[in-house]
């Protein structure tokens, strides 16, 4: 069965289609207040703002109390601050731990 040639309305369209779906991969998946900063670890059970690693959707979704993938935005200059019982530092971090042990 031979192809036959776009017409210019799906030309259009296709056009359309990945100029959108590029500018959606280049924007911030959350828009973040500059006056916040995410910080890993600090969250309770079920109250994270987002990134709960695997088999998690994003909001409300951490399995655990201070789980190092999950973060929850707080005051710039506080993360850090914040405990943190699963942390080695045993405060809050800026970026994702792995939980330390007992």
């Amino acid at each position: 069965m031979p192809l036959s040639k776009p017409t210019s309305a799906q030309a259009g369209a296709l056009a359309l289609a990945v100029g959108a779906a590029l500018a959606l991969a280049q924007a911030p998946a959350h828009a973040q207040p500059a006056d916040k900063e995410k910080c890993f670890g600090v969250a309770l059970k079920g109250k994270n703002d987002c990134a709960a690693g695997p088999g998690t959707t994003c909001s409300g979704t951490s399995t655990r109390d201070h789980q190092g993938n999950a973060w929850k935005l707080v005051a710039k200059g506080t993360c850090e601050k914040t405990e943190s019982k699963t942390s080695s530092t045993g405060f809050g971090q800026l970026k994702e731990f792995q939980d330390k042990k007992g």
